[in-house]
């Protein structure tokens, strides 16, 4: 059983690292569940607080995920029409899979600017910040899984 659970772990780590770059799959939930399997074998014992401040981080980072893109749009000049725009545009994404995951807030932040009778430019200048806050997202996310691995690997040694 501890071979199971350590390759079960293994597997959600690199998964989890995966998903941090691939659009869907949510990487640090489940870089998470890789290191309560490992808490759940003899090797590797990490405490209750650890545990406990690493999942409200991993559930800070989903909810931050869906956030971020609208701050960005607001930092970057974006009204109520860019941010709605980036709303609508977020969940439409998802629907259309992982290249949707990426355009869907930058075109619906484009298009609720549009629709607010933004220029052109400033309408883009708006989206691209949907664009920087999808990135800092995906930086946020990858921080979480490498300092995860991080954690595994001084644990191992």
């Amino acid at each position: 059983m501890e071979y199971i659970l350590i390759t079960l772990g293994i597997i959600c780590m690199v998964v989890g690292v995966l998903g941090c770059i691939v659009p869907m799959i949510p990487g640090p939930p489940i870089a998470y569940l890789g290191m309560l399997c490992f808490q759940l074998t003899e090797m590797y014992t990490f405490t209750t607080g650890a545990l406990i401040t690493w999942g409200v981080v991993v559930a800070l980072s989903v909810v931050l995920d869906y956030i971020i893109p609208i701050i960005g749009t607001k930092f970057f000049g974006g009204s109520k029409w860019g941010s709605w725009g980036c709303v609508i545009g977020t969940f439409v994404g998802l629907v259309a899979g992982p290249v949707g995951v990426v355009v869907g807030p930058f075109i619906g932040a484009l298009v609720g600017e549009l629709m607010g009778k933004k220029p052109f430019d400033e309408a883009l200048k708006s989206a691209f910040g949907s664009f920087i806050g999808f990135l800092f997202g995906t930086l946020m996310k990858i921080a979480i899984c490498a300092y995860f691995i991080y954690v595994l690997i001084v644990a191992i040694w």
